[in-house]
């Protein structure tokens, strides 16, 4: 049973512009959810972080400003907006959600989070 898919990646010229969906099951909304990428070689790393009724959002500072987080819990879908996107952008990306319910904020590390979804790839050509 998939309980997160992600969906949206492309290859797209530097610069230009990208939104990824995730798609969580109906349950998953009493939950943060996040965005995580791994690129070729590297350890997979925080992108993004939304609090349960979206209300706070969290952002590496690699993509500060240039990626909007949301989530739509009626529609069972958070989405990340990408811009301004970068060769150094180029990775598959993963939506995930946190472990267990806390207070704690922001989450960050990926040992706080579980049920990933397959992952969706973004290629930036420069």
């Amino acid at each position: 049973q998939v309980r997160l898919r992600e969906s949206g990646g492309g290859l797209v010229q530097a610069g230009d512009s990208l939104t990824l969906s995730c798609v969580f099951d109906q349950s998953f909304s009493r939950y943060v959810l996040g965005w995580f990428r791994q690129a070729p070689g590297k350890e997979r790393e925080f992108v993004s972080a939304v609090s349960r009724a979206g209300a706070l959002t969290d952002y590496a500072d690699s993509v500060k400003d240039r990626f909007t987080i949301s989530r739509d819990n009626a529609a069972n879908t958070m989405y990340l907006q990408m811009e301004s996107l970068k060769p150094e952008d180029t990775a598959v990306y993963y939506c995930g959600k946190e472990r267990r319910i806390t207070t704690s904020w922001p989450v960050r590390s990926e040992s706080e989070y579980d049920s990933w979804g397959q992952g969706t790839q973004v290629t930036v050509a420069s």
